[in-house]
């Protein structure tokens, strides 16, 4: 899997301890190596994971090696990006976008800027 610099690559094993009972918001990127999408989005999560640092913690899910998370949260396509808060998906997009749109998105689950 191509990681995204300062996103962390999450299991089935980890999920819930990475994602669930993180205190952040956090953005999950639903991944495969053979995804074309997914690899566009890599630069874009790693500018995102530097700079929202306090805000946000960026992980990715190898789809193909985590069938267990994959399908309790019914992801279908790749990439699937979901925003867990207290334990709970909050918000789910599907497909590659720019950084700049993607952060819009992100405005409205995040918390402000301090």
């Amino acid at each position: 899997m191509i990681h995204a610099e300062g996103a962390t690559e999450v299991t089935d094993a980890t999920f819930d301890a990475e994602v669930l009972g993180a205190g952040l918001p956090v953005l999950v990127e639903f991944t495969a190596d053979w995804c074309g999408p997914c690899r566009q989005l890599v630069p874009v999560l790693g500018a995102i994971a530097r700079e929202e640092a306090g805000r946000v913690k960026i992980v990715q899910l190898d789809v193909d090696h985590n069938p267990e998370t994959t399908s309790r949260y019914a992801v279908l396509s790749t990439p699937t990006l979901m925003v867990f808060q207290d334990g709970e998906p909050v918000k789910s997009m599907v497909g590659a976008r720019p950084k700049r749109r993607l952060l819009q998105e992100l405005e409205e689950v995040l918390p402000a800027a301090v």
